[in-house]
């Protein structure tokens, strides 16, 4: 009896060890990310940083100290506290832990001057050009996604490689659509609806468009974003601050 509990103590700490050393994979991320966002954001905020004394987008939390620790009060809570019991796996509490590690990684290698968001809506609407393809709050164009609540959805950290680098992650409702009709005219736009006989898109002229696929040489996504690269476009300090302007929008206030 005593060597077989011995054994299950052996197996109980061999998988807390390498639940704590785990090299999580980029996909483990994205699904951290997806549950984040849509579990626990609205309690911690976008960044991780809207409960007092705790920052998890920078690795500062109360009673954690190893993965095994995070997994557990994110799948029992925190008696006493605001913080409740969920009904995630242990492997989706896993992401999520792959997904704060990640903010914190991302946080500590960020060095970026501190932005001002009044100045940055001037790059916006200014040397930035982005209301000739986002809109915020009802003012600009609409071939771009909508802009209004950008800071209650993204971290900084993403929408700064989204201004610099924006092929490195396209969301899939923002990736692009091209057709090519028989004629050999090229169009692009979102996406709104395909069925067996038709394609619709919202095309870069802001035209709803209803085209028949029997009218179609060729039609698909594209791999690479619509969004051009500002990278060397803007100086540190103009960067900074148009991402401090997107972070800011969280949405049309309410009267």
């Amino acid at each position: 009896m005593r060597r077989c509990a011995f054994r299950v103590g052996v197996l109980a700490l061999a998988a807390g060890t390498l639940l704590a050393q785990r090299r999580y994979t980029p996909g483990d991320v994205q699904d951290g990310q997806r549950l984040f966002l849509s579990n626990c954001a609205a309690c911690h905020g976008v960044e991780g940083d809207a409960v007092p004394g705790v920052d998890l987008g920078r690795g500062k939390f109360r009673r954690a100290a190893s993965d095994d620790d995070l997994t557990r009060i994110i799948q029992k809570g925190i008696d006493g506290t605001a913080m409740p019991p969920s009904n995630f796996t242990v492997f989706q509490a896993g992401t999520i832990v792959a997904y704060l590690r990640d903010m914190a990684a991302a946080a500590a290698r960020g060095s970026r001057p501190a932005g001002d968001p009044g100045q940055g809506k001037m790059v916006f609407e200014g040397k930035g050009a982005c209301t000739t393809c986002h809109r915020v709050k009802g003012s600009g164009a609409r071939t771009g996604p909508e802009l209004t609540d950008i800071g209650a959805l993204r971290r900084a950290v993403e929408i700064e490689q989204s201004i610099v680098d924006p092929d490195a992650e396209v969301l899939p409702q923002n990736r692009y659509f091209r057709v090519v009709t028989k004629e050999g005219a090229a169009i692009t736009g979102r996406l709104l609806n395909q069925d067996a006989f038709t394609v619709q898109l919202f095309d870069e002229k802001e035209r709803l468009l209803s085209l028949a696929k029997s009218d179609l040489k060729e039609y698909a996504f594209l791999d690479k974003s619509a969004m051009p690269s500002y990278r060397g476009k803007l100086t540190p300090q103009e960067l900074a601050n148009l991402v401090s302007y997107l972070v800011s929008l969280k949405g049309v206030d309410k009267q």
